[in-house]
């Protein structure tokens, strides 16, 4: 039998595959954190790759969340791999393993075939496996000259839609238009804000990009709570929290800026377009620099990493605290000016005053059913459903 989050007992649920290690944290509900796959299908080398995702993963676990790398393998949509599936997808070759964005997530499961989770469609699946907190590097954006070529990444247009997961990362990739990027997430109302001791919003490989963040919150506490807030507000939209590489990990933006100038014109020369031009210029730059983007890249993802689950952790806690004072102390009504409440009759507070009480009165009560059902199809039971 497979298990999956009650949200998922729908027609999607038959493509999706859980990790032994995340149906026990569905079960025991305990925080996850969501990690994409392109950054092992598509962003750096083996065995690169698969040392990165692994310490990823690694982070996580030691920082009190459990980790869920989101793939697509076979046809089916992975929530969480063991180790010989993280390799072997670490293994895959370019030619056999397509680079997915939500536009790509029906083919791809359809034709059968193995799939690295952008930004986006990590997204998606996150959202629909009922995860919360999704650590990542940098985001896509507004290319350079976006006014014109109208090419925007899928991320952006995720961040709008309904309640996708919260998104921590290095701020937006420096080889985008940053300033056109956090104009679209306004216009959108995305919720983008900082999280350190400063405004500045980063630029992936350096802490600054010359701009300051819509918003700034100075700590993982502060982020959850903002998170929560968000939540209870019912927004209906995205949060992107943008984390500074470490300081010690930082590479100048003069220096970034000159290798991305290169990279470009390369990409140009060679016709680059499409989807393939961000892994062209990263693979470029790597290049360009003799190894030190990839090693900031690391860095980032790892810091990323780190944050995002101290994040989930402190949400965690914080979504526990809620429920217990709504389930224990928070059943009456709120204050109000005029104590005529619609529904209380006057009698009522009347009699809840001269009882010594505050005219709120608190009604307690259950019921319990018993039922028996026989099924004689075959049928698919939610995690919640068994506890």
């Amino acid at each position: 039998m497979r298990f999956f989050p009650a949200r998922l007992i729908s027609h999607a649920s038959r493509h999706f595959r859980y990790g032994s290690r995340v149906q026990m944290a569905f079960r025991s509900k305990e925080p996850i954190v969501a990690l994409e796959s392109t950054v092992v299908t598509h962003g750096m080398p083996y065995p690169s790759n698969l040392q990165t995702a692994s310490s990823l993963e690694k982070i996580v676990a030691e920082e009190g969340a459990v980790p869920a790398t989101i793939a697509i393998m076979d046809g089916a949509v992975r929530i969480g791999l063991e180790e010989d599936q993280l390799e072997k997808l670490a293994k895959t070759t370019l030619a056999k393993c397509v680079k997915v964005s939500r536009r790509d997530l029906a083919h791809t499961i359809c034709r059968g075939l193995n799939g690295g989770t952008t930004v986006s469609a990590t997204m998606v699946l996150a959202h629909q496996a009922g995860i919360k907190i999704f650590a990542t590097g940098g985001i896509g954006g507004v290319h350079r000259h976006g006014e014109r070529s109208m090419d925007v990444s899928a991320d952006l247009t995720e961040l709008a839609r309904t309640t996708p997961p919260v998104v921590v990362c290095a701020g937006i990739k420096s080889i985008l238009d940053i300033p056109l990027t956090l104009e679209y997430l306004e216009t959108q109302g995305v919720c983008v804000a900082t999280v350190g001791p400063t405004e500045d919003f980063p630029s992936f490989y350096s802490r600054q990009s010359g701009h300051l963040a819509p918003l700034h919150v100075r700590n993982e506490q502060e982020a959850a709570e903002l998170i929560l807030t968000h939540q209870q507000l019912h927004l209906q939209s995205g949060i992107l929290l943008a984390v500074p590489i470490p300081q010690e990990e930082e590479i100048p933006a003069d220096d970034v800026e000159t290798w991305l100038e290169q990279a470009l014109s390369d990409a140009q020369l060679a016709g680059v377009s499409g989807k393939k031009v961000t892994p062209f210029l990263l693979s470029r730059l790597n290049e360009l620099s003799k190894g030190k983007t990839l090693k900031a890249n690391i860095a980032l993802l790892e810091n990323n990493a780190r944050v995002a689950s101290r994040i989930a952790v402190e949400l965690h806690r914080l979504e526990n605290e809620s429920e217990n004072r709504r389930s224990f102390g928070n059943m009456a009504f709120p204050e109000r000016e005029n104590s005529n409440r619609e529904g209380i009759s006057a009698a009522t507070q009347s009699t809840s005053s001269t009882a010594g009480g505050s005219g709120r009165p608190v009604v307690i009560g259950g019921i319990v059913a018993d039922f028996m059902a026989k099924c004689d199809i075959d049928f698919q039971v939610g995690l919640n459903v068994l506890l």
